[in-house]
């Protein structure tokens, strides 16, 4: 008998929840088949049988939360898909009726074959040494209930310590579960009207503990600014089409803020370092963070390199990290190491927000809706222009007021001069 463990997933996950079982009890698996799909705070990952045999038992169902170590599944190594047969037929013979006590005197009970005699032990009674019988009175365990690895069929001393170490961790799994139960029943509160519970996700979870983290630990504050996107749009319409023709994908927003970001963070390094215990940590590298929504929730895929990709590129990376995300095949790679973050609101309607930081970070660039409105240009004259409010929220820690201001101003210039991010690249 072979045990399925949740295996080493990275160094910063260590539990998740079972979210769907890929086969169930009976199955045949091969070695590396994937038999379980798990929820975790980041990604949802497969994970696979290290044994081929047959699933005999699944620990933990659908729902349960899990961590790394824990026993999900057992496989045997020499069973059959579907077994069983060789149970059902010695139920068959336990049910069989009892002759009556004139039948007994009439006529002499036959004397049993000799396989059938084993058989009939094999079922009465587990095969096992009195030594093994003893250790099992000591440990609580029942002999029937276990399954011999001895080809002879006998249970041995070994199989009993096994079963006892497993039974400490099934209870000790429960106890927490209990616990766990307890406490999130007595944070619960009655309503007199109709109300729907619904569990929170992993990844909800992880997502509401982590924004709490971020207003705890930093000292965040926001600046806020806003831009004058008249050249980005011109420049937009002038190469739109040449742009698409060339790289196949269209030129669009995201890829002027990620240049922008990268040439102010070039300017401002404090803004793309972050706080370890009493150190600051200078980032000598650009990967930028892009918050995309997904129906699970928010995740901030990263685009590595920003400094050292053209507009296209960007654009690309963006649109495939985008579409991994919708369709749940996001790694952990693709999440891990940001050095700065982007969050769009706009694409909701949003006219103006408060971005959380995205722990450990220290910055991050909000972006809202494009609304025209009436602006006084440096002549006095009035004209309609389209504009967006940005908010740059910044760990007071390390940032001071001046050099957040002058972030977002720099990000200012470099938009709404956007000739000259096409110039330095």
């Amino acid at each position: 008998m072979k045990e399925i463990k949740i295996p080493e997933l990275a160094e910063s996950i260590t539990e998740g929840t079972i979210a769907e079982w890929l086969v169930k009890k009976g199955d045949k698996v091969e070695k590396g088949d994937a038999v379980v799909e798990l929820e975790t705070d980041k990604v949802n990952v497969e994970v696979n049988s290290d044994y081929a045999g047959v699933i005999v038992e699944v620990v933990a169902g659908e729902g349960e939360d899990v961590e790394v170590g824990d026993v999900i599944a057992k496989v045997d190594e020499n069973g059959t898909a579907g077994g069983g047969a060789s149970a059902d037929s010695g139920e068959a013979k336990a049910e069989e009726a009892p002759a009556s006590k004139e039948e007994k005197a009439a006529e002499p009970a036959p004397e049993p074959k000799q396989e059938e005699q084993e058989e009939q032990d094999e079922t009465q009674a587990p095969v096992a040494s009195p030594a093994t019988r003893k250790r099992a009175r000591e440990l609580g365990i029942d002999l029937n209930e276990l399954y011999p690895k001895d080809p002879l069929g006998r249970i041995r001393v070994e199989d009993v310590e096994q079963a006892a170490r497993e039974k400490a961790e099934s209870d000790k799994k429960a106890a927490k579960s209990a616990g766990k139960a307890e406490a999130k029943s007595s944070e619960k509160t009655e309503f007199d009207k109709p109300v729907e519970r619904i569990k929170m996700s992993r990844r909800r979870q992880t997502i509401a503990k982590r924004l709490v983290e971020a207003q705890q630990t930093a000292a965040m504050l926001t600046t806020f600014n806003e831009v004058d996107l008249t050249n980005v749009m011109k420049l937009r319409s002038e190469r739109k089409e040449e742009f698409l023709q060339k790289h196949g994908v269209k030129l669009g927003f995201m890829s002027f803020f990620t240049k922008a970001v990268v040439g102010a963070l070039k300017e401002f390094p404090l803004v793309n370092a972050e706080i370890q215990g009493d150190e600051i940590v200078m980032k000598k590298f650009y990967d930028v963070g892009v918050a995309v929504s997904t129906e699970e929730g928010l995740v901030v895929p990263v685009v590595r390199d920003a400094d050292r990709l053209s507009f296209a590129e960007i654009e690309k990376e963006i649109g495939n990290l985008a579409k991994k995300a919708r369709d749940n095949k996001l790694g952990l790679k693709d999440l891990q190491g940001g050095s700065f973050t982007i969050t769009n609101g706009g694409t909701f309607g949003s006219m103006l927000s408060t971005p959380i930081l995205n722990s450990p970070q220290v910055g991050i660039l909000g972006m809202h809706n494009i609304q025209k409105r009436a602006m006084v240009m440096p002549d006095d004259s009035i004209e309609v222009r389209p504009m967006m409010y940005l908010a740059m929220s910044y760990d007071h820690r390390i940032i001071d007021g001046r050099e957040a201001v002058q972030f977002l101003v720099r990000i200012k210039q470099l938009l709404e001069d956007p000739y000259s991010l096409l110039l330095e690249g």
